[in-house]
């Protein structure tokens, strides 16, 4: 369910404690606010609370402009970590492929008609492969070649492009390459990753043949956010697949690459929807 065209989200997590729910539904209340959703959880191992509002801001006599000195105090008071968004501003993603193109044509064809709600400047590729895609839906398609020793320059000319295009949220698409910790550190929680394994089995490279190799009975997809270490972020959607004896290397690959698409397109559009609350190194998905 997509959020409504004149709304606002906030996003908040905080120490658990009686109080909490009521405490942010009369500070809205005060301003007129009419709520449309509202989604909470309560972390007993962490001792956290975390939540989800929306509301409509027609009649809300809250300017936007003003909402963050007017909700400070709650804030502090209650030692919340927060965000608030406006659904009628749409993030601008990028996307980040290499030789693959499956993930990378499904996001663009969710964008075209509109369930993924983002505007997408650009796409950078370290191949060729992709451009006549990115070009087919007038998508500027940038080429920077990655190798072991222009690997620190060729992250610098991804990050100028990025900030030039203004991007909020960058997703790899089947994109082959490790991002560096400073890469990462540029962008925390706002790089999500497909991997092609149910992580944390089969991590790092070759997981189908290593699934394979090892003779599993199921296979799976996991997008999850990117950090320092490898595959191993806060992880976002899973899917998984029953395969069987008969199933060789390339049918493996194949049956894969369906769960890899749909798990990436789900975490993308949950994303962008501000659905995700990360903390740890685990995600609460909001209704």
């Amino acid at each position: 369910m997509s959020h409504a065209k004149h709304s606002a989200i906030l996003l908040i997590s905080c120490p658990d404690k009686k109080g909490l729910v009521a405490a942010i539904a009369n500070f809205l209340m005060t301003y007129n606010a009419s709520i449309m959703h509202a989604d909470q959880h309560q972390d007993d191992s962490e001792q956290l609370f975390l939540m989800r509002v929306e509301w409509s801001l027609d009649g809300f006599t809250l300017p936007m402009d003003d909402f963050a000195a007017a909700f400070q105090p709650i804030a502090a008071e209650h030692q919340m970590t927060w965000s608030v968004s406006l659904s009628s501003r749409k993030p601008r993603m990028a996307i980040m492929v290499s030789h693959y193109e499956h993930c990378l044509a499904d996001l663009l064809h969710r964008w075209r008609i509109g369930e993924l709600s983002c505007d997408i400047p650009l796409i950078v590729a370290n191949h060729e492969d992709c451009r006549a895609l990115a070009e087919f839906n007038g998508i500027p398609f940038h080429l920077i070649p990655v190798s072991k020793e222009n690997k620190a320059e060729a992250e610098a000319a991804a990050w100028r492009l990025f900030d030039e295009a203004g991007v909020d949220l960058i997703v790899l698409a089947r994109y082959m390459q490790v991002l560096s910790p400073a890469f990462v550190g540029r962008y925390r929680s706002r790089i999500i990753n497909i991997h092609h394994s149910f992580l944390p089995a089969f991590d790092g490279a070759k997981p189908y043949h290593r699934a394979f190799a090892r003779g599993v009975k199921l296979i799976g997809a996991t997008s999850h956010y990117v950090t320092e270490v490898l595959d191993d972020g806060p992880i976002i959607e899973q899917e998984v697949t029953r395969i069987s004896h008969r199933d060789d290397v390339d049918d493996l690959i194949q049956k894969g690459r369906d769960l890899e698409k749909v798990v990436l397109s789900r975490a993308v559009r949950w994303h962008l929807d501000y659905r995700i609350l990360s903390y740890g190194n685990k995600t609460v998905i909001f209704d």
